[in-house]
């Protein structure tokens, strides 16, 4: 059996399990690593009974910086919700076919969820740049359209590096 939780990004002086926004799972909240820039990538395993992680649109107003969450299903796809405080939220997935599957839906009900990698990317390029950075769309929209080999975890951690937010 393949990893279930949650991944959340955020960007703040203070650590993010102390935030108003992710009080419904602070306790279950570890710092995963610190990243250039103030990144911070915490971790909620778990997930596959209906956690709610909270509302990263609340996270991104509560810390004004662009927040996000990925949610592993099974090491297989990631749900990603993305914010900023200016430029909104949206939602995609990663490895869509995997996520179908999850969803017991085909490549279609997935465009009733999710954007499309191209529309994602569009705004993941909005997203990056109201934290600061300049990314392009291509190297977005290969991350979006990829399959999770070896697993969605690591396809997660490159997106976030696609989108601007580096190890340190």
């Amino acid at each position: 059996m393949g990893y279930w939780g949650y991944y959340v990004v955020g960007r703040g002086g203070e650590p993010l399990d102390g935030t108003d926004a992710l009080a419904a799972v602070r306790g279950e909240l570890s710092l995963l690593e610190r990243r250039a820039d103030g990144w911070q990538v915490w971790e909620c395993p778990g997930g596959e009974d209906g956690t709610d992680i909270g509302s990263m649109n609340a996270l991104a107003l509560e810390t004004g910086a662009p927040a996000l969450f990925g949610y592993v299903m099974n090491s297989a796809c990631v749900v990603v919700e993305a914010a900023a405080p200016d430029g909104g939220g949206w939602t995609t997935c990663l490895d869509r076919a995997a996520t179908a599957a999850h969803l017991g839906g085909d490549e279609r009900t997935l465009e009733d969820y999710f954007l499309t990698p191209t529309d994602a990317a569009d705004r993941a390029v909005g997203w990056a740049a109201e934290a600061g950075a300049t990314v392009a769309p291509a190297p977005l929209v290969e991350v979006l359209g990829a399959r999770a080999d070896p697993s969605a975890e690591q396809l997660f951690f490159r997106f976030l590096e696609r989108l601007g937010v580096m190890r340190l």
